[in-house]
This record gives structure tokens, sequence and C-alpha cells, in this order.
């Protein structure tokens, strides 16, 4: 299975980091962390993120969260993966960069 990625502030992602694993509050509310395939990514943050600052990007191998990982319909009809539980710092291969528009792209 290819990385998934999620969108989140580089504050959490610290936090994330000094406590072992990233939570984000739609695990409460929702039940899941959002995620998105690499094709979702650009869109998921026009739609959700644009007007936000201080963003990065983590690349996930969903090797390690495959027991939490489930793939959903979202209210557009594309499937989305979303974790049902919190994501294990290890399970991220890459942080990128995606604080400016510049920079939320994929060559």
């Amino acid at each position: 299975m290819t990385t998934i990625f999620h969108i989140t502030e580089k504050e959490a992602w610290s936090e994330a980091v000094a406590a072992g694993s990233y939570t984000h509050d739609s695990l409460d509310s929702e039940g899941f962390i959002h995620l998105s395939k690499r094709d979702q990514v650009v869109a998921t943050t026009s739609r959700y993120y644009a007007a936000m600052d201080g963003l990065v990007l983590l690349e996930v191998d969903p090797a390690p969260i495959e027991a939490d990982l489930r793939w959903e319909q979202s209210t557009n009809g594309e499937l989305f993966p979303h974790l049902y539980a919190p994501l294990p710092i290890d399970a991220v291969v890459a942080v990128h960069q995606w604080d400016e528009p510049a920079q939320r792209t994929f060559d």
C-alpha cells in the first residue's frame, strides 16, 4: 500500500513528537483522524486549510496502522482513509513543509 497523508499545524506535530503519538480533535468528535491519498491532498488543503498558516504535511506509512485504518466514502463519494486510533510517531515517514501556497503541491 502506498503512503497516505495528514495535514496538521507545526505546533501540533511538535507536541505529538514529544508525546510519542499524534491525535486530532476529530478523533474525539468523529471517532477518527482524517487522512488523504496523495491525489487528494491538494484539494483537501484548498477546501479546509486554505486560510491557515503554519502547516506541515505528514507522510504516513499505512502498514503500522493497518488494523485501525478504514477506507470510507465521503460526502462526494470519494474514498478517504480514516484512522480510528492515535497516529504513532514511527508511522510518519516524512514531514513536508506545507505552510505557503507555493509549497502545497506535489511535483
